[in-house]
């Protein structure tokens, strides 16, 4: 059994959301700690999925100019002070294992993710949030996502690491019927859109 590209994305949409942020870190309980309100926990995380920031890029000697690039992690939790509304210094990067993505694939993305905060950054924030305080973190914390599926080799070396793991299990059936209803509507779509056109030709 393998990954599939079905559990990848319910779990990248899953957590895309506030509560499904919430329910991630729930699973991993020092950085459910790090959530500034637990009683009003949706005022307190972003979560912004595929996530862009803006890195310094030096021109010359004395120049530098801000370069938008998204970032190597699936999901970014920042953490909010809820009565304040501003952004506080600590950042969550999840990293969900991707279909066909081996040890040092999956690993690589934390490390680039790693270099990318050594360059200084700053967020390209949601619209919604686009009033919140957007520089980067004081703390940044990976967190990686793993499936029943995932080989071991990949589970055992994130352990190695000494990096936080979580498993999550996606039914592969659920996952795979969600897409092919998916698949059935935009067919759907396809057709009504070409009756449309004969008839406006007619």
């Amino acid at each position: 059994m393998t990954v599939s590209l079905a559990q990848y994305e319910t779990l990248l949409a899953d957590y895309s959301s506030q509560s499904g942020a919430i329910a991630v870190l729930r699973k991993y309980r020092p950085y459910l700690e790090k959530v500034p309100s637990m009683r009003r926990p949706k005022d307190s995380l972003i979560s912004i999925p595929l996530p862009l920031v803006r890195v310094h890029r030096r021109l010359g000697l004395s120049e530098q100019v801000l370069e938008a690039v998204r970032l190597p992690c699936d999901t970014a939790i920042l953490m909010c002070d809820p009565e304040w509304k501003i952004k506080t210094g600590v950042e969550i990067f999840v990293f969900i294992h991707r279909p066909h993505e081996d040890f040092s694939e999956l690993l690589d993305r934390w490390r680039q993710t790693q270099i990318i905060m050594e360059r200084g950054y700053e967020w390209v924030m949601p619209q919604r949030y686009r009033h919140i305080l957007n520089e980067g973190a004081e703390e940044a914390f990976p967190l990686f996502v793993v499936f029943p599926q995932t080989p071991e080799r990949i589970r055992k070396g994130l352990k190695g690491a000494y990096l936080p793991v979580i498993m999550e299990s996606v039914s592969t059936a659920d996952a795979e019927e969600e897409e092919d209803l998916e698949l059935e509507s935009e067919a759907a779509l396809s057709v009504d859109s070409s009756k449309l056109d004969t008839a406006q030709e007619e």
